[in-house]
């Protein structure tokens, strides 16, 4: 008689195994009396979801506050630019994706890089004398966020580091503590049009610093470095030999008395990859086409008229201190926390303006850089109007003067 060690249902050290003893009779092999316990599940996260998290969604999604039923909900918030239909997809890009399917010819997988006319198309818009391209330098992907994910997988290791702005898009330190990378938060300046802080960028770089991450036009901030700005984060880069992702997803988002510089086109020796899509400046966020980079003939965002109004209205209500801003579609206001001391933090802040002014602005802690909120400045004008009407008639419920806090803050 044999005895045989079975595997079942299961791998490795949780795996089940049952004793099974073989009777040899003639040339047949029937199992015995078997020995066995009950198989068990074993299922379990694997430490990349684990290590995942996205501060946007840890904190809008824990915000347990209703809108004002008297008042329409007014959310500026959310960075899509089509949500309110004001903005419409050119009717060129909609003919030509139609023509696209009618054709049949592209319901097949492409390449894994992407079809070689799209790449031929997206290095002739960028190819230019000082940073030249062909097609075989472009890779095309799932929206700018996947071109994000994969320049980081390219860049870093698990247990390097990458140098990302604060305050800064979410999903750079959501990518990256889910590779095991760690994030080191460099500060932007708001009293400096959110420009870098460049002594405190180049503290941060060690041996194990993979890359620079450099947003322009910036999400959250909604600013546009100077031609003179980036030199000199270039120089931080060459001095200290680390490379650059560039997310210029809004690149040719910049209003009208700006010029948003490609950081590749100013530096011969710092290695650039840089990050692109269609998704805001052609209005079509959920088409996830990354890299192909189309010129905006219609000027939708060409116009500064939301931005100044935005920041007119909101710089004359007293504790809010916002800052101008010079491209893609968003605004940054600094709350004074000193004159709302009934309010812990931003996430406070924000959450009762939703529920007293149904006018829902996402608190900068989303982007690591407490006191402040984001505003979204796409959204029609009569209702940028008439968010920032119900955050003054908010800010004169709740301000304090000095003297006002400091009694409210010995009465706590």
């Amino acid at each position: 008689m044999d005895s045989y060690l079975i595997q079942v249902n299961g791998h490795g050290d949780h795996a089940p195994m049952r004793d099974v003893n073989l009777k040899n009779t003639g040339n047949m092999i029937s199992p015995g009396k078997v020995k066995s316990r009950k198989p068990r599940w074993a299922v379990r996260a694997s430490e990349m979801s684990k290590k995942t998290f996205n501060p946007v969604r840890a904190i809008v999604d824990s915000m347990k506050v209703e809108p004002n039923p008297k008042k329409a909900m007014i959310s500026l918030s959310l960075g899509d630019p089509t949500v309110f239909g004001n903005l419409p997809t050119n009717d060129e890009v909609t003919r030509a994706v139609k023509e696209v399917l009618d054709s049949g010819q592209y319901n097949g997988y492409a390449p894994s890089v992407g079809y070689q006319s799209c790449r031929e198309a997206v290095a002739a818009y960028y190819n230019c004398p000082e940073a030249p391209l062909t097609a075989q330098d472009v890779i095309l992907t799932s929206g700018c966020s996947q071109a994000i994910e994969l320049a980081l997988a390219v860049l870093a290791n698990p247990g390097q580091n990458i140098l990302v702005p604060r305050p800064g898009f979410s999903l750079y330190k959501t990518l990256a503590l889910s590779m095991g990378i760690e994030v080191k938060l460099y500060n932007l300046l708001p009293e400096k049009a959110w420009e870098i802080d460049l002594e405190h960028l180049e503290s941060l770089v060690d041996e194990k610093t993979a890359c620079l991450i450099v947003n322009n036009p910036s999400n959250p901030c909604g600013s546009v470095f100077s031609k003179s700005h980036l030199q000199e984060i270039l120089a931080v880069a060459s001095r200290q030999c680390v490379p650059i992702l560039a997310d210029e997803i809004y690149g040719d988002m910049v209003f009208a008395d700006c010029k948003c510089e490609p950081i590749a086109t100013l530096s011969t020796n710092v290695p650039v990859l840089s990050c692109g899509g269609l998704a805001k400046r052609w209005l079509v966020p959920g088409w996830r086409m990354g890299w192909i980079l189309i010129h905006d003939r219609r000027d939708i965002f060409g116009k500064e008229s939301n931005a100044d109004l935005c920041y007119a209205a909101l710089a004359a209500i007293p504790g809010l201190q916002p800052v101008r801003p010079a491209g893609a579609m968003y605004l940054m206001v600094e709350i004074e926390m000193e004159h709302f001391p009934e309010f812990e933090n931003d996430v406070e802040f924000t959450e009762r303006l939703i529920s007293e002014q149904s006018v829902f602005c996402l608190p900068a802690t989303c982007f690591e850089y407490p006191n402040f909120f984001r505003v979204v400045i796409t959204v029609p004008e009569e209702m940028i109007l008439e968010a920032c009407s119900r955050i003054q008639e908010f800010c004169e419920m709740h301000y304090q003067g000095a003297e006002g806090a400091q009694d409210l803050e010995c009465d706590k």
